[in-house]
Order: C-alpha cells, then sequence, then structure tokens
C-alpha cells in the first residue's frame, strides 16, 4: 500500500517518515470503539471529564518544547512559533475545563416554571484537521467536546502525522480513557464514510473552500451536524495613524505570522491615502530585511512555506498580478524547496487572481482608498467573511467602519480579538458555526427541552 501520509521537512524537501493510510478494517474498528467509549464517557461524571482535560492542558505545557519542533519539521512553523502554539493549547483546555460546567448546566426556561434547557453530549464526532496549526486547530474542536461528553475521530492532514501521533499519546498519557479519542490516518474516500456512517454524529473541519464544499456536501447528504472553518482575505483598514512607521511594523508583523499561512491574515491591507506611500515604503523595508531561518530563529528571518507546491501557487498568483499591471516591490521569488521571500504587492485589481483569491502565504497586497466609505466597499468585495480590523486615532470613526464590515470577527485597533475565550469563525465562503469561547462548546450538544408541566 502506498504509503501517503509522511513527515516532508519543507527546509530541505527530504522525508524522514512515512505512515500507510489506515485500512477500511481499521477505520471499523476505531468506529466501534469511538461509539463504545461515548457510553461510558458521557455517564462518566462532570468532574471526572473535567480532570483529565485539565491535565491535558498541562501537558501541553510541558511539553511544548518536543511538540513544537515536530511541525518545525512537519510543517516549517519557526520555533518560537511552534512552542507558542502548544502552550496556546493549554490555555484552551483549561478554558473549557474551568468554565465548561458552567456552559453547559442547565437553563430555565423563563416563564415556565418546570421547564429547563439541558446541553447533552450528541455522540462520536469526526473532526478533520489542517497542516497549519496542528496543535492549536485539534485543541479548539477537541476541548470543549471532551468536556461536554462527546468523542473524537481524528483525521490530521497527511503531512502532519506525527503531530497527530504526538496529540494521541498526550491524550492517553493524561487519562483520557480509551476510544475517547482515535487518531485515524484516513483516506478522502473514508472521511466520505465515517460522515455517512450512523454512529458519527457531526464533523468539523478547518481548510480550504474545496474541502469545505466536499465535507459540507457529505454531511448534508446525512443530516450531520457541521462546522466549517475555511479561508478568509482578511481586510486590515489603516484610516489613520500618528506613526506610519509603527503602524506598518505591526502590519508587517501580523501578516508574517506563522510566514502568511493563517485564515484570518490581514492578507488586504486598506490605507488612507495621505499615509499610503509611506506605509508602503516601511513594508518594502521590512520584507527586504527579511533573511531565511537559521538557529537563531530571529523575527527578521523567516521560514519556508509548508510545501514546495504551495510556494509555486503562491508563485503563479503573484506572476499573474504582475502580468496583469501590478508592482512587486520586493521578494515573491521561489527558492529552493519551499523557501519564498516575502513581498509587497500594490496595483492589485479585478480581474487578477489576488484581487479575489486569498493568498495563502507572506505576500502583503496593499490597497490605497481615499474615504472610508470606499475602504469599506474594497474591504466587503471579497467572498470571504472571515474577520477584520479597522485602525483610527479616532476610536468612534473605527468603530463607524468597522460595523460596516461583512466578517465573523470585526477588530478595531488590534489585529484581532484573541484568545481561549473569544469565539472565532466567519460568515460567506469563510464557513459557518463558531469555536472558542462560550460559542465553542455549543455547537456539538442536544439542546434538549425538558418540560414538567406543573
Amino acid at each position: 500500500m502506498t504509503a501517503t501520509y509522511q513527515v516532508t521537512d519543507p527546509a530541505t524537501g527530504i522525508t524522514s517518515q512515512t505512515f500507510d493510510f489506515a485500512t477500511d478494517a481499521e477505520v471499523e474498528t476505531a468506529l466501534a470503539r469511538s461509539a463504545a467509549a461515548y457510553e461510558k464517557w458521557r455517564a462518566t461524571p462532570m468532574t471526572e471529564r473535567v480532570a483529565v482535560v485539565k491535565r491535558i492542558a498541562q501537558l501541553f505545557t510541558e511539553r511544548a518544547a518536543e511538540l513544537g519542533a515536530l511541525i518545525t519539521t512537519e510543517m516549517g512553523k519557526r520555533p518560537a512559533e511552534a512552542r507558542g502554539e502548544a502552550e496556546f493549547c493549554t490555555e484552551i483546555f483549561d478554558y473549557y475545563a474551568d468554565h465548561g460546567p458552567a456552559l453547559l448546566a442547565d437553563q430555565p426556561l423563563p416563564g415556565h416554571e418546570g421547564a429547563r434547557i439541558e446541553s447533552l453530549p450528541i455522540g462520536p464526532l469526526l473532526g478533520v484537521m489542517p497542516w497549519n496549526y496542528p496543535y492549536y486547530q485539534v485543541a479548539r474542536f477537541a476541548a470543549p467536546n471532551l468536556v461536554a461528553g462527546n468523542t473524537i475521530l481524528l483525521k490530521h492532514a497527511e503531512n502532519c502525522p506525527t503531530s497527530a501521533l504526538a496529540i494521541a499519546r498526550l491524550f492517553a498519557d493524561a487519562g483520557l480513557p480509551d476510544g475517547v479519542h482515535e487518531n485515524l490516518f484516513a483516506t478522502h474516500e473514508q472521511v466520505a464514510a465515517m460522515i455517512a456512517d450512523p454512529r458519527v454524529k457531526g464533523v468539523s473541519l478547518t481548510g480550504s473552500e474545496r474541502a469545505g464544499a466536499a465535507i459540507a456536501e457529505a454531511a448534508g447528504r446525512n443530516l450531520k451536524k457541521v462546522v466549517l472553518e475555511l479561508g478568509g482575505s482578511d481586510p486590515y483598514i489603516v484610516l489613520d495613524t500618528d506613526d506610519v512607521a509603527a503602524a506598518a511594523a505591526a502590519a508587517w508583523s501580523t501578516r508574517m505570522s506563522n510566514m502568511g499561512q493563517a485564515c484570518n491574515s490581514n492578507k488586504r491591507m486598506i490605507v488612507m491615502d495621505d499615509v499610503y506611500d509611506e506605509f508602503v515604503a516601511a513594508l518594502v523595508e521590512h520584507a527586504a530585511a527579511m533573511t531565511p531561518r537559521t538557529e537563531a530563529d530571529a523575527d527578521t528571518e523567516f521560514s519556508p512555506m509548508v510545501s514546495r507546491r504551495a510556494a509555486e501557487e503562491l508563485l503563479a498568483q503573484v506572476i499573474d498580478a504582475v502580468e496583469r499591471g501590478a508592482t512587486l516591490h520586493v521578494g515573491g521569488t521561489l527558492g529552493e524547496q519551499a523557501w519564498f521571500t516575502p513581498a509587497v504587492l500594490t496595483g492589485v485589481e479585478p480581474g487578477m487572481r489576488a484581487y479575489t483569491e486569498e493568498l495563502f502565504g507572506p505576500v502583503a497586497v496593499v490597497y490605497r482608498v481615499s474615504s472610508d466609505e470606499e475602504a469599506v466597499a474594497l474591504a466587503n468585495a471579497v467572498d470571504f467573511g472571515l474577520g477584520g480590523a479597522v485602525w483610527s486615532r479616532d476610536e468612534d470613526r473605527a468603530i463607524r467602519v468597522a460595523e460596516q464590515l461583512d466578517v465573523g470577527m470585526s477588530n478595531v485597533n488590534t489585529a484581532a480579538g484573541e484568545g481561549a475565550d473569544v469565539p472565532f469563525g466567519g460568515t460567506k465562503r469563510s464557513g459557518f458555526g463558531r469555536e472558542l469561547g462560550p460559542l465553542g462548546i455549543g455547537e456539538f450538544v442536544n439542546k434538549r427541552v425538558f418540560y414538567v408541566q406543573r
């Protein structure tokens, strides 16, 4: 059988480990184990479930260095960010351990003395997870559902097998009972079969629009609840600033996080014309100062993208824009393997791929506008609706603009409101449903009305 789950270092192109697809028999065993474990896990007292989740939280910090090293090799994340991602999982698991019981507590139904609304688990859930945040994305899905009493079937990205296995070991070491979490190196066909299986009660996907459409179609055909966190092309609107250099530095730092491979990265910087030229010049200066990552792992060093294929796709988008009249100020070259030099692109217009498509990599696209109304129109011109940010010295002005953004997360004078307690999700082609915060734990529960006539 062809081994397709593999560890290929994007910095070198060297494949160090390969793993076979799961067999159909292994998938069936996992489904049976998950369904059996659900009956026991749902009946486990909340205090005991929470204790296991708290231990999971602790282990993510204790093992942050070793966990981080795995994803640096798997998908190229810079070491400091990789360790930080593992440590952030501690915050997520802690949040749901600490607040989950209250969030799931019975709620009275006003006006009906004998009625309440309960939040009950629904059964085994399938999570289809992405490569860009191999631990964080799993934590967003797993933490609330483990507290709620659901069980987890996890299909991770095909280039993240060692981090998937590390998560499984961590869960087991924390005391999670057998079958409550099942890791599967599944094929796309097996994913479709699991969605169709009556034992699976819901599916959560973080990934591309194409993957989201396929998962949503399968889930809809089988009447399964689905949560989708898809792509984004978030607007980052700079209305005014007292310090253009500082504003540009903040914007650049945000864009370069995870080598620009984040759904809610500031992919479209929309800047007022009176500061535009200075802002672009500052971005170009930052981009030009970037050098390939060394063991020093400095902020001015860039990592490889996730793969040669991803870097080639980004290059094709940049080339298309330049050939159609856009200006590439710096960077945008593809070196060995997946090393792509950070770039600044202006003059992007309708008809170019870069105008409507998500640029999932280290390219800052900057637009010039001359009014708040023009900024809003441009911000809402794409089919994505994940997040957006508006910056201004005048908070009221920024709020007025931010209120008009057609997104799931609108931010004022910050790139993003972030934290385990802050819901995450989008609208339009960026998906539907929410993860994290008080909303994340309500996606896969049965909101049962329990009514006693009195």
